[in-house]
């Protein structure tokens, strides 16, 4: 497969391993509404807070959305400095990708908003991270509904990149678009045309499809005695009982005068939606001018974000991409779109946004959101308010400059990455007890810091028959091998051997990547 490469790409392919992970820390006067909820709103560099939440969501996302700084060498915004020189913009979107390709649930879905300046650069280089196989799709949006004149043509849309780990997957669950009346006016009552009650309204498909199959060839005699056959090249779409049994169900439709082919009656209310395509008009998702105005209502005029997106625009790709209570993940925030149309939604989600309007926009809009804000697509989903979220900082690394422990990390971040190196999986346990959990048959457990109220070092964080018996006691029945890291081990390697327990020293043995 072809690779783009660049000035420093060889540096930059391995840039997210050089990032350390960073404890998150609640914000307890800037978090907001329902305790519980699990939607996020961190401020920090995004690039370290995808790391930070690997040992934590690793897999776990259902949907990102991400609206990257496009490379337009203008400056767009006093928040974001779109000017970055190409490889410069290269180097800074990789990393990110080949993280949020590990946070991607594996019937999940990536979209990246972009334009014509980066656009084709940045198919190539998700097809390296993600695979040419997992590309969905290239959705267009027509962003503007007024003529452009000052360019040779006129810049009218822009692009969404669609990439899924599982595209089989993808498709078997993705959301139809819903039929507006406009999409809907072709189904007709024709006893009633005032009537709209959509297992009243109707219209016929056509009974053939496209090849030969030997026992959908039959005769057809209609109602009339006009005898059917399938046109050339085709075959009914259906064998005779089906058939047959559409026609006791008075659901074969011959045509006004009854000499038409036979069609299939098929009524509004069991129309599931529209499949979605590529091209996204603005009347159905909105434009510049839209999210501008709701900037304006939110924020004030005085405010700009250089290009936010409209909350309809968002709208449709969770519509398409996620169900109530998925998770979703935005690490370029911006304005606070995706959260808040995630939140009006009922998904959980995940916020990432370095600049101090994480604090003065952000957490202000998504405050308005819980309180029943009624801008956006607040009507058109009946949001009447709710909810809540917690706002986290970047705290210190959990390891040094040489990979060992950091001085005073406390033993919940330590357990998640213990357990997210053993496994590769996120870790949900409560960090109560030494024992962390089992996967594939392997424990998990982890001495360290006192966790068993004996911080002495012969203690509580020493491998012995007593702290072994205390791992054992809290596994909750579990019996099978155990991996156990601690300070050092005072049990003999064939002790360790007998009891199935493999030993890994702390901090050498804790990789810090």
């Amino acid at each position: 497969m072809p690779i783009l490469h660049w000035l420093t790409r060889d540096r930059d392919v391995k840039a997210a391993d050089a990032v350390p992970y960073r404890l998150l820390e609640r914000d307890a006067a800037l978090s907001a509404g329902a305790p519980g909820s699990g939607n996020m709103l961190i401020q920090g560099d995004n690039l370290e807070a995808l790391k930070s939440l690997l040992p934590y969501y690793r897999g776990q996302v259902k949907c990102i959305y991400i609206d990257p700084p496009y490379n337009t060498r203008s400056a767009v915004s006093v928040h974001y400095d779109d000017t970055l020189e190409h490889s410069q913009w290269l180097a800074m979107i990789y990393p990110r990708l080949e993280l949020l390709q590990e946070l991607l649930a594996e019937d999940g879905s990536i979209w990246v908003s972009i334009d014509d300046h980066e656009g084709h650069y940045l198919k190539i280089v998700m097809d390296e991270v993600f695979g040419r196989g997992s590309f969905i799709a290239s959705p267009v949006w027509q962003k503007r509904y007024s003529r452009e004149n000052r360019e040779a043509i006129g810049d009218v849309h822009e692009y969404l990149l669609a990439y899924s780990p599982s595209p089989e997957r993808f498709k078997a669950q993705r959301n139809k678009l819903p039929l507006d009346e406009d999409q809907a006016k072709i189904y007709r009552n024709p006893d009633n045309a005032k009537e709209a009650d959509p297992s009243k309204r109707w219209r016929g498909l056509p009974m053939t499809a496209q090849g030969y199959r030997p026992n959908q060839m039959y005769e057809i005699v209609a109602p009339n005695g006009r005898r059917h056959t399938p046109p050339e090249g085709r075959c009914w779409s259906m064998i005779r009982p089906e058939f047959e049994k559409l026609v006791e169900a008075k659901r074969i439709y011959w045509g006004k005068d009854g000499n038409a082919q036979p069609s299939v009656i098929r009524f509004l209310s069991e129309v599931e939606g529209l499949v979605p395509w590529t091209w996204w008009p603005h009347g159905e998702v909105g434009h510049t001018d839209e999210s501008k105005k709701e900037a304006n209502a939110l924020f004030g005029a005085d405010v700009s974000f250089g290009t936010p997106k409209p909350e309809r625009l968002l709208q449709r790709i969770l519509h398409i991409a996620t169900n109530p209570g998925d998770l979703v993940l935005d690490s370029f925030l911006g304005s606070g779109t995706t959260a808040a149309v995630a939140h009006k939604m009922g998904r959980r989600w995940i916020g990432i946004e370095m600049g101090d309007h994480a604090v003065t926009h952000c957490a202000p809009r998504l405050n308005k959101v819980i309180a029943g804000e009624g801008g956006g697509i607040s009507r058109a989903v009946d949001w009447q308010g709710g909810g809540g979220f917690d706002f986290y900082r970047l705290g210190p690394a959990v390891f040094d400059a040489d990979g060992t422990i950091a001085a005073g990390i406390a033993f919940a971040p330590l357990a998640a990455h213990v357990w997210f190196a053993e496994t590769g999986t996120p870790f949900a346990g409560a960090a109560a007890t030494p024992f962390l959990g089992h996967h594939d048959g392997q424990g998990v457990a982890l001495l360290y810091n006192g966790i068993l109220g004996d911080k002495r070092p012969a203690g509580g964080n020493v491998l012995t028959r007593a702290t072994l018996a205390l791992i054992r006691e809290g596994a909750g029945g579990f019996t099978g091998p155990v991996t156990i890291y601690g300070e050092v081990s005072r049990l003999s390697p064939a002790t360790l051997t007998a009891e199935r327990v493999i030993f890994k020293q702390t901090p050498y043995d804790v990789k810090a990547r």
